[in-house]
C-alpha cells in the first residue's frame, strides 16, 4: 500500500507493481465530509475501478464531525486554530444535517459521517482515545444510509469550506 498517493501518483505506482505481477493493495488518504478532495480529483473512482482501497484517515476531520465542538466551543490548541469559530459557524449546517439524520436513525453524528465514508466505497480510520469511542464507532457498522441521505450530505458538505 500507499499513503497519500495522488492519482498520478497512484496510477504510475499501479503500472509499475502490475508490471512486476503485484497489485495495489491501498493508499491511505484523508477523506471526509469536510475534505472530499480525493472525489473531486478522480482517485477514489481510480481506486475503485482498479480496486485499491481507500483507507481514509481523519474520517471525522479531528472530532469536527462529532459535534462536540461548536462556534462557542471550538477544538483547544492546534486544532482550534484549523477549525475556528467562524469555520465552525460555517459547517453548521452540515452538522444540523448529521445530527438530524442521526437522530432519525438513532445514531450519532459520528456514526453517521462515518457511514458516508463507508458507502463512498473508503474504510474510515477513525481516531479514538478510550474504549468507550471505539465502541461508539463501531455504531457506523452494520447498515447504510440511503441514497437521498448521501446525497443530501454532499451537498451539504460541498457548500463548506475546504481545509487543508
Amino acid at each position: 500500500g500507499v499513503s497519500n498517493y495522488s492519482l498520478d501518483q497512484t496510477r504510475r505506482a499501479h503500472a509499475l507493481l502490475q508490471a512486476r505481477g503485484l497489485g495495489l493493495a491501498s493508499n491511505q488518504v484523508p477523506f471526509s465530509l469536510l475534505d472530499r478532495r480525493i472525489e473531486r480529483s478522480g482517485l477514489l473512482a481510480y481506486c475503485q475501478e482498479n480496486r485499491i482501497t481507500v483507507l481514509a484517515y481523519s474520517p471525522l476531520a479531528m472530532g469536527v464531525l462529532t459535534g462536540k465542538y461548536t462556534p462557542e466551543n471550538p477544538p483547544p490548541g492546534l486544532r482550534g486554530r484549523r477549525y475556528n469559530r467562524s469555520y465552525l459557524a460555517s459547517i453548521a449546517s452540515l452538522l444540523g444535517l448529521l445530527n438530524e439524520i442521526g437522530h432519525g436513525r438513532g445514531k450519532t453524528p459520528a456514526q453517521v459521517a462515518l457511514n458516508w465514508t463507508i458507502c463512498k466505497g473508503a474504510v474510515p480510520i477513525a481516531g479514538v482515545k478510550n474504549a468507550q469511542q471505539a465502541q461508539q464507532n463501531n455504531g457506523a457498522l452494520g447498515w447504510r444510509l440511503s441514497p437521498e441521505e448521501i446525497a443530501a450530505l454532499d451537498k451539504a458538505s460541498a457548500t463548506v469550506p475546504t481545509r487543508m
